[in-house]
């Protein structure tokens, strides 16, 4: 099925693409397609700004070190900035950039298709199956 008109008229063609566009489309793709980096991305969006251990506790299952490694690959990118309160005890806060609220919201669309799509997708995967198995 061909990409719908709006997409295809703003996806170049691969011999016009920047490989440098090219290597950060594959090294961010790799990043939001990380459970870690979707999850952090919808809480503090949901949230905005959150200390280390209250965005622990809303990512369900994520460990301190993964945490720790995802808060800094976000901040690498530009998506996450951290702040570091001088008080005692340490006080640490993480929030979106402007950069991680876009992506946020891009990622939103594909939310979005899962919803209204969620039927079909059922569908195909109940025939995949029946197909299979029978």
């Amino acid at each position: 099925m061909p990409a719908p008109p709006t997409i295809a008229a703003e996806c170049a063609s691969p011999a016009d693409i920047d490989p440098r566009v090219e290597a950060l489309v594959n090294q961010l793709i790799g990043r939001v397609a990380d459970k870690w980096t979707m999850l952090i991305l919808e809480v503090l969006t949901e949230h905005g700004e959150l200390r280390f251990t209250a965005l622990s506790a809303r990512v369900e299952g994520i460990s301190q070190k993964m945490l720790t490694q995802t808060l800094r690959q976000m901040e690498r990118d530009g998506l996450a900035i951290r702040t570091v309160h001088a008080v005692v005890p340490p006080k640490v806060e993480y929030r979106l950039t402007p950069l991680g609220l876009s992506l946020a919201a891009a990622f939103c669309g594909v939310w979005i298709w899962a919803e209204r799509n969620l039927d079909a997708i059922e569908q195909a995967r109940s025939i995949f199956d029946r197909r299979r198995d029978g």
